[in-house]
């Protein structure tokens, strides 16, 4: 699918299935779009806001067919709602209207009035950006294996941009929104694929290609080479699973010198039946998204690996089953990890902080400076921020604000949990391990995120924990019920922003 640029004095010489114009509520004063629009039509947006059939609020499209008086078959009239509002969610929710009106219309090649979406106060090439990251994920579809008709479904072809803004920053744009929207996108369609075929293997083949497809160095650890490195958690995790597990690598090289290393640790479980302790039958189906960690890092290194910041960057992604057998993990087990510390298992359920913290180890032993790990960790984050923001912990700060503001510019929330003192002790309460996987239900979110940071040690560090934003149980402005693909566009940004003397 292709974006262009055209002249805005262009706009009503460009034939489209649809022309898409921005409406801000109680609007005094129309943009050039609107006003250019109802010249060409003789009055009649006028007379139709008079008349109330459209009214500027956010979400509300009214379209209407052209009867040939334009060279665009349908008008689409988008409400952008207030004015004072004028902010990057408010203009994300239009844009994701907008996208799934070219889903749901089936339109093939459509034209968008730029100036009418946007306020002097807004930057008319990062509006672009929005614009084309919207399109992108609005049109995500959940892949199903059904029986296929022979009906062939019209598809997005091009989308024509009619600006006054310089050309060449906003194509760039343009383009760099549907390189977040894709990569999202690919992190969608990893947690959406079912559990026997998304294996570590298979995990492992995805991360190879996008490594290959960007020229980025790889490295996969076999059992093997597992048990040569002392990777005890990952290795007791896998157990119960006949499919080998993977320490999956990729480095991403965008400074002369390996240094300043940004590392992404990912969890990747995909499947999580608990182990032992095996969880409840309900919608365990949906376990399957137990690798949306690994998801958003390999999502992210699709994005860097084309928008290529001057950072290096660093995915580390330990991938196994949670499953029971006869050689499974049980609880009162003991095991070593990389780094030398132990820990007595009390729940086989809490398993992903067991292989994260090999992750974590080995990635500081590739030489990264700053971690980020993020993974589908605890149901009590469920509870306590819902489907809608992740929940965060870190030993720094500094580093800590970067991640938020990329996640703002990512239009992501995320919220920091507190890492005092008694919540650490919580986790020394083994009696014969240095740690205690699971030391109980309060704080579960914390003490989980501070047991992976034991292994971070005075690296800075980020915990993120998405288990209630990976997933959606119902269809959002943006994508389907299923996997989100969360944090994967926050964490490429940040990536792009990255400067470690700021």
């Amino acid at each position: 699918m292709m974006y262009k640029i055209q002249a805005f004095n262009e706009w009503n010489n460009e034939e489209a299935d649809g022309l898409f114009v921005g409406l801000f509520e109680d609007d005094k004063k129309w943009s050039e779009g609107l006003k250019e629009l109802d010249v060409a039509l003789n009055g009649m947006l006028k007379k139709l806001l008079k008349e109330k059939h459209f009214t500027g609020k956010l979400n509300n499209i009214f379209s209407f067919h052209t009867l040939e008086k334009l060279k665009a078959k349908k008008v689409y009239i988008v409400g952008v709602g207030k004015e004072t509002d004028g902010q990057d969610e408010q203009l994300r929710s239009a844009f994701a209207q907008l996208g799934k009106t070219i889903q749901r219309d089936q339109l093939q090649h459509v034209a968008v009035l730029l100036d009418s979406f946007v306020k002097e106060e807004k930057d008319e090439a990062h509006c672009s950006f929005l614009l084309s990251e919207a399109i992108e994920l609005t049109s995500y579809k959940v892949a199903d294996y059904k029986e296929k008709d022979n009906r062939v479904e019209k598809r997005l072809e091009s989308v024509t941009v009619f600006t006054t803004a310089l050309e060449q920053p906003l194509l760039e744009e343009l383009q760099a929104g549907k390189v977040y929207g894709n990569g999202t996108n690919l992190a969608r369609t990893l947690v959406n694929t079912p559990g026997n075929l998304m294996t570590p293997t298979d995990l492992a083949e995805s991360a190879k290609d996008i490594a290959d497809r960007h020229g980025m160095e790889i490295e996969i650890l076999e059992r093997e080479d597992m048990e040569k490195l002392g990777m005890g958690a990952l290795l007791a995790v896998a157990q119960g699973s006949e499919q080998p597990p993977k320490m999956i690598v990729i480095k991403y090289q965008g400074k002369k010198e390996w240094k300043d290393v940004l590392a992404f640790v990912g969890k990747g479980l995909t499947f999580d039946s608990g182990g032992i302790s095996i969880k409840p039958r309900e919608n365990m189906h949906e376990m399957k998204m137990d690798m949306g960690g690994a998801a958003a890092v390999l999502g992210a290194m699709d994005i860097i690996g084309q928008m290529k910041p001057e950072t290096n960057v660093l995915a580390v992604i330990p991938s196994s089953e949670n499953l029971l057998n006869g050689q499974a993990m049980k609880p009162g087990d003991v095991i070593t990890t990389m780094s030398g510390k132990t820990i007595e298992v009390r729940n086989t359920d809490a398993e992903g902080r067991l292989i994260l913290a090999d992750g974590v180890t080995y990635a500081k032993h590739l030489g990264a400076s700053y971690l980020v790990d993020v993974a589908t960790l605890t149901g009590a984050v469920i509870i306590a921020l819902g489907e809608y923001t992740t929940g965060a912990i870190t030993n720094n700060e500094e580093f800590m604000e970067k991640l938020l503001y990329s996640a703002y510019e990512s239009g992501e929330w995320v919220w920091r949990l507190p890492s005092f003192e008694p919540y650490r002790k919580m986790l020394k309460t083994s009696d014969v391990a240095d740690l205690n996987n699971s030391p109980g239900r309060p704080a579960g979110s914390i003490t989980a995120g501070l047991f992976v940071g034991e292994f971070a040690g005075n690296t800075p560090w980020i915990h993120l924990d998405i288990a209630g934003t990976a997933w959606s149980s119902k269809g959002t402005e943006t994508g389907p019920k299923g996997g989100t693909g969360a944090m994967a566009r926050t964490l490429a940004a940040l990536a792009e922003q990255f400067d470690p003397n700021e």
